[in-house]
């Protein structure tokens, strides 16, 4: 059965694309006409413009697009959801932001002091971690998905610590850096072993676990924060089966390998990233360090 019967709404989140419009709109506008009322401000370079312009994408195709329908149904687009939302979004993100715009962020005391204790790499590490996984207990998770206040308050809450999670990792402000290049290696394979209970205990389960992919009931109600009520009473659904090809354990399996793989692939290529910049301040400072004994030996 097509997706099309939930509707417009449901499969292209309307209002969430104006949403994303306008804070786009908010962004480019301080970063270009009105960047002049930033203490020490620059233009936005082209990689910038491109990093975040592809951040909302994703972002919409996350959680605007019928993808987002499909992750109330399939549990393995669900988790294809979380990797990339909370993987690939929040460094390409930090990245796209100005350093002068971080700034001011930050020179706000308060937010400042907050984000300082939130961003030590330990606290931010195991406060994100414990969060995903608390959030993949199958009584928790079916509680908050079937409850739309507390399903956008948690998902942002952990958005917010993902971005505390990364930031030791890739933001470029010198004064922000708490890890070198070789604790930076240990963060990230820190990461990956936190957050691997969780998907081994998906991956290897012997029977579905989430009541809102495997109940009808409990799945109507989870819909509800997709597609509104009034579109759903006028359907006569049995449950997530009539869309979902795959049988419920193998669904869920994938969901978990997906998670892991993507995780796998998105930190490969922070490790790169890390070694690589690693790379050329040694060679920047090895060079500096050849000029200044050239310089000496002239001298003498």
């Amino acid at each position: 059965m097509s997706l099309d019967i939930f509707g417009f709404r449901a499969m292209w989140s309307p209002y969430f694309f104006i949403s994303l419009l306008v804070i786009s709109a908010i962004f480019f506008l301080a970063a270009t006409k009105y960047r002049i009322k930033f203490k020490d401000s620059e233009p936005i370079t082209t990689k910038q413009t491109v990093l975040f312009i592809v951040s909302v994408v994703l972002l919409y195709a996350v959680k605007g697009s019928p993808l987002d329908l499909l992750g109330h149904i399939m549990f393995s687009a669900h988790m294809t959801q979380m990797a990339v939302l909370y993987l690939a979004i929040p460094p390409l993100l930090i990245l796209a932001i100005p350093k002068w715009m971080w700034r001011s962020f930050l020179n706000i005391k308060v937010i400042g002091r907050v984000f300082s204790f939130c961003t030590i790499p330990l606290i931010s590490l195991i406060v994100f971690n414990g969060l995903f996984s608390f959030y993949h207990i199958p009584l928790i998770f079916d509680f908050i998905k079937t409850d739309m206040l507390l399903h956008a308050i948690y998902t942002s809450i952990l958005f917010i610590t993902v971005i505390f999670m990364w930031w030791p990792l890739v933001n470029q402000l010198p004064e922000q850096e708490t890890l070198s290049g070789v604790k930076k290696v240990g963060y990230i394979f820190g990461n990956g072993i936190l957050l691997t209970p969780a998907c081994a205990l998906i991956i290897f389960a012997d029977a579905p676990m989430y009541s809102t992919f495997s109940d009808p009931n409990a799945w109507a109600q989870a819909m509800e924060l997709c597609v509104p009520s009034s579109a759903l009473s006028s359907l006569n659904l049995s449950g997530p089966e009539m869309f979902n090809g795959l049988p419920l354990l193998e669904d869920q399996q994938l969901g978990g390998i997906l998670m892991k793989v993507i995780q796998e692939i998105v930190y490969g290529t922070v490790l790169g990233y890390i070694f690589f910049a690693w790379f050329r301040k040694e060679n920047a400072e090895a060079d500096k360090m050849d000029e200044a004994l050239v310089k000496f030996q002239t001298v003498e």
